[in-house]
């Protein structure tokens, strides 16, 4: 009767959520917590708000190493005086071509004692960026007024914090997320946008960015792989760079991927930008 009972809950449940069989005895056999399903229009329009789009005149340029921990940024640098790096990693190239093209660069960890590299424009707080400041956590706006107190100049923000950034940018005051005008940001658990809980939040973050910057490339981690349901393809980690609107001129849609400077972060299978995420409407 038991085993029957089971059955009968994962049959309705697949029906319910509108999954196969097959998907549904996955979720049991990993424990998984089986919620509400994204209503597909919902989450197609989400993608389709962050297909990329280049200003005319703007190229992309690469900062940082040639594998993992090197990113797409417009070159629009001119006049940004600081970068602000959450979560400290093994290298530090993409720090130390900003720390050449002229900013100071200021990081936060609080799971390492220090940046590998050190540099004397380099500025490190042992803390997490969170919701709350306390002895090892702060809020963004909070470590941006203790580390430039008295200007309003632009910034650029770069952002690998494994899961935690979805919080970081809905707790950013609207007034410090118009300073960056650059935003390089690597998005985790994006497949767990299918899950309606989890989409709740993350298109929240994901909306507030688009009020103010505009997404100008994506790149997908092939460390990870992809889900792939319903004809959308999406990446369980992604790269995203952003741009303040009001640096676009005539926005164009990009319609080419990769981008002839985009690198594999790991040495496993390479992994295209899915099609839907900036093929036509």
């Amino acid at each position: 009767m038991r085993k029957f009972l089971k059955r009968l809950v994962k049959r309705r449940l697949a029906e319910r959520m509108d999954i196969s069989d097959s998907e549904i005895g996955i979720l049991f056999s990993r424990n998984s917590c089986v919620t509400e399903l994204t209503d597909e229009g919902k989450l197609t329009s989400l993608i389709q708000s962050l297909s990329p789009t280049m200003g005319e005149g703007k190229e992309l340029i690469r900062f940082g190493p040639e594998g993992d921990g090197g990113y797409l940024i417009p070159d629009d640098l001119k006049g940004i005086e600081g970068c602000f790096s959450l979560g400290v990693g093994k290298v530090s190239g993409f720090e130390r071509d900003c720390v050449d093209a002229g900013m100071e660069v200021f990081l936060a960890d609080n799971s390492v004692e220090k940046p590998v590299d050190a540099n004397n424009n380099f500025h490190f707080t042992k803390k997490h960026v969170a919701v709350t400041t306390s002895d090892d956590y702060m809020t963004i706006d909070d470590w941006v007024s203790m580390c430039l107190p008295n200007t309003k100049s632009d910034l650029l923000l770069q952002i690998d914090i494994e899961g935690a950034e979805y919080e970081v940018f809905l707790n950013m005051s609207n007034s410090l997320t118009s300073r960056f005008r650059i935003i390089v940001a690597e998005f985790h658990g994006l497949e767990v946008l299918w899950s309606q809980p989890f989409f709740d939040i993350a298109s929240r973050a994901f909306d507030k960015l688009l009020q103010t910057h505009s997404c100008v490339h994506i790149h997908p981690n092939n460390c990870c792989g992809s889900v792939q349901r319903k004809g959308l393809e999406i990446p369980r980690v992604a790269e995203f760079t952003f741009l303040r609107s009001d640096r676009m001129t005539r926005p164009t849609r990009v319609d080419s991927f990769p981008h002839p400077l985009d690198r594999d972060n790991t040495a496993n299978l390479h992994m295209a930008l899915p099609r839907c995420w900036y093929g036509p409407r």
